[in-house]
């Protein structure tokens, strides 16, 4: 969200040329509304269909992994659930008239789990480690108008920027990398000791990480927020399929688990003890086409393959229509931010279109190809023979291939993505839901090789534009080029379908689905 919303959220003032926000009164705002009848203690064990190939928050991408290390790490601020960057690490801020430079205000008596305090030295550490690319961060993009970090003082760090980016503040949220000890990636197994050990500040640090069985976070004692968080133990049991959870969650084995197919979820809607709760999301399940594979680098072909997919068919049958179908941006944006359906490019089903179009790219017959999908994501199996059906109208020939999340991520980072399922959840702007994914390295991350240059410019100019007038101009041109040219296919968002236990209390779903949610809940015995 960018300044001028965020200036809506506080009181603020003018010193000398910049803009500065007041010491924020909004610390009762993170994580959620606090319950006046919450009781602390107990512990709570969720049911997960997906495992976090590893718990590393500044190399590993996957949104499994994003999912609950934000509940052991923080960066500077807090993505509410509305979209606000509220202070979290940082109390309060000052941005220059000329929007180039950031200055923070850091908390004080922050702890890390390893024991010792914060300062700007391990701020400045941080963030210069995941913006620069030889470090192999995923983020690495998010952070390329910095041009320096210094810290004058241990409670201020001051963020030099090449070019104006409002977006900053939310961008200093969770998720990629957080604020961890100086010097931590200094030491040669220093990553894959995040497996057994978090390094954070967060409300819950690493008590265990199982593979293909549990993990569990624990209470941090020392964490600044007093009497936060509640419960004493978290612990997310991996469940291999639908079916087991299911189980799970009627048994009583888990209290608490977030379900992909309604079908499971909706069984429940009216049993005793357990209720269903279903919250709009921030997620988008699409299709990626890689412009490496030898095929999908033509765009005709691209084009081709999004006439002949039904969205809506898909959707219904992946999650029974519980969500919304899309054209180039998230349902929980669309209203404020995204081009009407009917203006996107290649939107409706047109098979006469489809097949000419391959003919023109010299596959009058058609072709084969191999779709991914990831293990343990339950919707991606429906919606993979789904559209392997409606391609073979047009004489496309799908292979579904499955691979388990880590094999994924690795094509992802190395942008190999062929023809692939995604799943990921976004921020609140459009800025932050494409520039890194679709704008050109070095800048973006560019994962699907697209090398577009008019939507890299297009990209930079929203990213530096504060009026909205003008933003939405910029990503609607942005929109248009990206349903004319299909580096992607966003299908559709689906709904988050929570079922809990009547122990569980004041658990809100964030939008993403991340876990946030977790550090204001507590359990009824």
């Amino acid at each position: 969200m960018y300044l001028s919303v965020l200036i809506k959220r506080c009181s603020t003032f003018f010193l000398a040329g910049a803009l500065a926000t007041a010491a924020w009164s909004q610390d009762a705002n993170l994580y959620g509304k606090s319950d006046a009848a919450a009781r602390a203690g107990g512990k709570l064990t969720i049911g997960s269909l997906t495992e976090p190939p590893a718990l590393d928050p500044y190399h590993q991408a996957a949104d499994a992994r994003i999912r609950v290390t934000v509940l052991a790490y923080q960066g500077l601020f807090y993505e509410s659930a509305a979209g606000e960057a509220i202070p979290l690490l940082a109390e309060s801020y000052t941005q220059s008239s000329d929007g180039l430079s950031y200055t923070f205000n850091l908390r004080r008596g922050v702890k890390f789990h390893t024991g010792q305090s914060m300062t700007s030295a391990d701020v400045k550490y941080s963030y210069d480690y995941i913006r620069d690319p030889k470090n192999g961060s995923p983020g690495a993009g998010d952070f390329s108008t910095i041009e320096s970090i210094s810290a004058p003082d241990d409670f201020t760090v001051i963020f030099k920027l090449s070019r104006r980016n409002g977006l900053l503040p939310i961008t200093l949220t969770h998720r990629y990398g957080g604020v961890i000890p100086k010097d931590y990636f200094a030491v040669a197994d220093a990553r894959t000791k995040l497996n057994q050990v978090s390094v954070g500040t967060g409300p819950f640090k690493l008590k265990q990480f199982r593979q293909n069985s549990v993990l569990v976070f624990e209470k941090f004692q020392d964490y600044w927020q007093k009497g936060l968080p509640l419960i004493d133990e978290v612990t997310f049991a991996f469940m291999p399929n639908s079916a087991t959870m299911v189980v799970a969650a009627g048994n009583g084995r888990i209290d608490m688990g977030i379900f992909t197919r309604p079908q499971d979820a909706e069984q429940f809607s009216k049993t005793s003890g357990i209720k269903l709760v279903r919250t709009p999301a921030m997620n988008q399940k699409s299709i990626d086409l890689g412009s490496e594979h030898p095929i999908l680098k033509d765009e005709r072909v691209r084009q081709a393959i999004a006439l002949a997919i039904d969205k809506q068919e898909v959707m219904k049958a992946s999650i029974a229509g519980y969500g919304q179908v899309l054209g180039t941006m998230v349902a929980g944006m669309q209203e404020k931010w995204g081009l009407p359906l009917d203006q996107v490019p290649n939107q409706k089903v047109d098979l006469v279109r489809s097949r000419k179009l391959l003919a023109d790219a010299g596959y009058p017959n058609g072709f084969e190809i191999d779709l991914t999908t990831i293990i343990t994501y339950d919707w991606m199996d429906a919606a993979a023979v789904t559209i392997s059906e409606q391609l073979k109208r047009v004489g496309i020939r799908v292979n579904i291939k499955k691979v388990e999340l880590g094999v994924w991520v690795r094509n992802f980072q190395s942008k190999q993505m062929g023809f692939t399922f995604n799943d990921w959840p976004s921020s609140p702007d459009p800025s932050l839901l494409y520039y890194r994914h679709f704008r050109a390295d070095p800048l973006g991350a560019d994962f699907r090789n697209w090398k577009n240059t008019e939507a890299s410019n297009l990209l930079d100019r929203g990213r530096e534009e504060s009026d909205y007038a003008v933003r939405k101009r910029i990503y609607n041109d942005f929109q248009k080029l990206l349903g004319q040219s299909v580096p992607t296919i966003m299908l559709f968002s689906a709904d988050l379908l929570t079922v809990e236990r009547d122990r569980v209390r004041n658990h809100q779903q964030h939008p993403t689905g991340w876990y946030f949610g977790l550090v204001k809940t507590w359990v009824a015995n």
